[in-house]
């Protein structure tokens, strides 16, 4: 599955266009490396998303659009979660 449609099934950003813009600005990372919007998820993959104030980090339970389109599937598990200051680079 593309990483921007992961990004919205998984509930992890709300909109397509923002996971798009968020993976070609550089806040996202797949398994610790840049990418584009339509790189290839799979089970097992660790992503790194940086929001305004907080860098999560989670590994994919599940890439399967028809599982990730049920209301409450679960498609990832957290791995961490920190802080960063507004003037602090994410990565």
């Amino acid at each position: 599955m593309r990483l921007d449609k992961f990004l919205k099934l998984s509930r992890l950003v709300k909109r397509r266009t923002v996971a798009q813009e968020m993976v070609e600005l550089g806040a996202v990372r797949l398994e610790g490396r840049e990418c584009k919007p339509s790189s290839e998820v799979r089970e097992g993959n660790v992503i790194e998303v940086a929001y305004v104030n907080r860098v999560l980090k989670v590994r994919v339970l599940c890439a399967d659009e028809a599982v990730l389109r049920r209301p409450k599937a679960v498609s990832w598990e957290q791995l961490e979660e920190r802080a960063v200051r507004p003037d602090e680079k994410p990565f």
